[in-house]
């Protein structure tokens, strides 16, 4: 039985997906000759404000199917929210959403339709690429001397070890110890990572800053000495922009550091100056004290990371200002930043960093740290607006991730149809094209380890630190990391490979997940794998912009397309979860059209996938 409504297909909603500003859609719904269906409208309406009632009319009569439609153009920027009221049978009834995109009758959801500015971009130069996401402290070391380092930092000497993560004999965790990765060493590998067909890097935090992950800035102005010097980043965005390679920053802007030139907490910086020190500090009105100096609002409650107020005039000219921390370092070779908790930035101020990046030009990307939905995000009781135009180009694609892994570990097929096109279907187009899709981040499980070692659960450190995977559960899950990259690689947006991943890197969680590159004991295979990736979806432009449309998903494989209307190319990619393998007429997937297999075997006109492999076909 076809269904009533579905919102993902085009029969019913015309165009497909998130829309401009002033765009017409057409809504239709289906019902079968015999139901007696009067007074249908399309209800659609704004969190907060009026309903919009528009009539539908009776159009088609087909195959004891009735179709009524109605033309709606929305005139308001954001989320939007719509269901459709009518008569059966004499009585009134509502269709609503049940799961991700069919009508029900009464007992269901409201439809999602989200409104952005018209004409709104996105930088192209990052679409169809490769991201790999680096913790700078533990991808690579160049063995060069630096100055300036402070005392109180410990360096592991073997590269191997453990990161420290038993709190210290006070009881505190400090994340104070180092391997002494460096931008010079960033830059020694870089023919590494075009080998793997990377064109951007996102760098975690780079700035000083007091503890290893560097989300607790000292100094938005200077390069942590450890990692070099200013000059040493102008020569890494230099050589690797040869290279054909972007640098994308990190911008931790809700909080800096209590051991910072702001605060100063410590000492550090001198007895006299910083918030915390100094109640005449140009930095005092930065930060919130409820009792000075030692009571203050922090982030999450952790007092070694106070919170600034970022809609301060002076804050907001220090970050954000002409010649200000953003312009600085896109001025000395960033391609543009990602931002650290998103959610927990005020609207005004992504409005003016958005403004600040955009200045030094409309190919500046702007990235949010969003784990949800971004576009129906609240936070802090407030409907964020991130992705319908003059704030973030696009967001860190948790929904994805979750999707991906969740499928690959447990073979649900609703669990990939549902989250992929939920997303594709509520983000704009723009937005899609240049998703950042990962598998692993230094705020999440290693990939691998979340695919085929124990579930972490509730299990504290000491459980999680030295544990791995044995033999058996290893090799299965590389045989997993190969079907979630395939889909990572394929899937709308761009790949964004966290550093390790492609070399079997295990881990639970931080600080386990942020152990060294192990570049002595590399997974050659999986590395190999990876380049292999790359090179077919370099090769397919389909997967640049393509729209995807899922033709079947089973326990055991995935089998979709994605096609570009406007260059005529269409590509259908198999991925197959299990120890069955596939086999398909190639004819059939293609529609009858001429076709190429890029990656994969072929006999007698049928796609063969191994198991755990892949496939890709592609038109001519």
């Amino acid at each position: 039985m076809i269904p009533i409504y579905d919102c993902f297909n085009e029969e019913y909603k015309k165009p497909f997906g998130a829309v401009e500003r002033g765009c017409q859609c057409t809504f239709t719904l289906k019902f079968p000759e015999e139901i007696l269906v009067e007074e249908p409208v399309l209800v659609v309406f704004r969190p907060g404000n009026k309903e919009r009632f528009t009539k539908l009319e009776k159009r088609e009569v087909k195959d004891g199917i009735v179709t009524y439609s109605c033309d709606y153009a929305p005139c308001d920027l954001g989320l939007h929210y719509y269901y459709f009221s009518l008569l059966i049978n004499r009585n009134r009834h509502y269709i609503k959403k049940n799961g991700a995109s069919e009508g029900v009758i009464d007992n269901g959801d409201l439809f999602q339709l989200t409104v952005y500015k018209e004409g709104m971009t996105t930088p192209d130069w990052i679409k169809g690429g490769i991201m790999y996401q680096i913790f700078p402290d533990r991808f690579a070391k160049s063995g060069e001397p630096h100055n300036n380092v402070p005392y109180d930092r410990k360096i592991h000497t073997n590269w191997n070890d453990t990161p420290d993560w038993r709190p210290d004999s006070r009881g505190q965790i400090t994340n104070s110890d180092y391997f002494g990765g460096d931008l010079k060493g960033i830059e020694q590998k870089l023919d590494y990572l075009v080998g793997l067909g990377v064109s951007v890097i996102y760098l975690n935090p780079i700035f000083e800053a007091q503890e290893n992950h560097r989300y607790c800035t000292s100094d938005y102005s200077k390069i942590d000495p450890l990692l070099g010097t200013e000059e040493d980043f102008v020569s890494l965005c230099k050589t690797a922009k040869e290279k054909g390679i972007s640098i994308i920053l990190d911008g931790v802007f809700s909080h800096t550091g209590a051991d910072s030139i702001y605060f100063n907490k410590n000492g550090r910086y001198g007895d006299n100056t910083g918030a915390y020190r100094d109640p005449n500090s140009p930095y005092r009105e930065w930060y919130s004290f409820s009792q000075y100096p030692d009571v203050y609002e922090s982030w999450w409650g952790i007092t070694t990371l106070p919170n600034v107020n970022e809609d301060n005039p002076a804050y907001t000219q220090y970050i954000c200002g002409e010649g200000g921390i953003l312009q600085k370092w896109i001025d000395l070779g960033a391609a543009g930043w990602r931002l650290d908790v998103a959610d927990e930035l005020p609207d005004l101020f992504i409005d003016n960093l958005n403004k600040a990046v955009k200045a030094k030009g409309e190919d500046k990307i702007i990235y949010g740290e969003v784990w949800e939905d971004a576009t129906n995000k609240e936070s802090y009781g407030v409907r964020r607006r991130y992705l319908i135009g003059d704030q973030l180009d696009s967001v860190m694609n948790y929904p994805f991730k979750e999707a991906i892994l969740n499928y690959v570990k447990n073979g649900e097929p609703n669990v990939l149809t549902d989250g992929v096109m939920t997303i594709v279907e509520h983000y704009p187009k723009p937005c899609t094209d240049v998703l950042m899709n990962f598998l692993s981040t230094h705020d999440t499980e290693r990939a691998i380890t979340r695919l085929a070692g124990e579930d972490v659960g509730w299990n504290g450190r000491e459980w999680q630190a030295e544990r791995y995977l044995s033999d058996s559960e290893y090799t299965y899950g590389v045989a997993l990391m190969k079907c979630a990259m395939a889909l990572q690689f394929f899937l709308p947006g761009i790949p964004s490979i966290y550093y390790g991943d492609e070399a079997g890197q295990e881990g639970y969680k931080d600080p386990f997940n942020r152990r060294t590159y192990p570049w002595d004991k590399a997974n050659t295979e999986l590395i190999d794998f990876t380049k292999t990736l790359g090179k077919v979806r370099r090769s397919v432009k389909a997967f640049t912009k393509g729209d995807i449309r899922f033709i079947d998903v089973t326990k055991d494989y995935a089998v979709f397309s994605r096609e570009d209307k406007e260059i005529g190319e269409r590509a259908v990619v198999i991925v197959s979860r299990s120890k069955n393998g596939y086999k398909s007429d190639i004819s059939t997937l293609m529609k009858g059209r001429d076709y190429e297999v890029v990656y994969g075997s072929s006999s007698e006109g049928k796609i063969i996938v191994p198991p755990f492999g892949y496939g890709v076909i592609r038109t001519k």
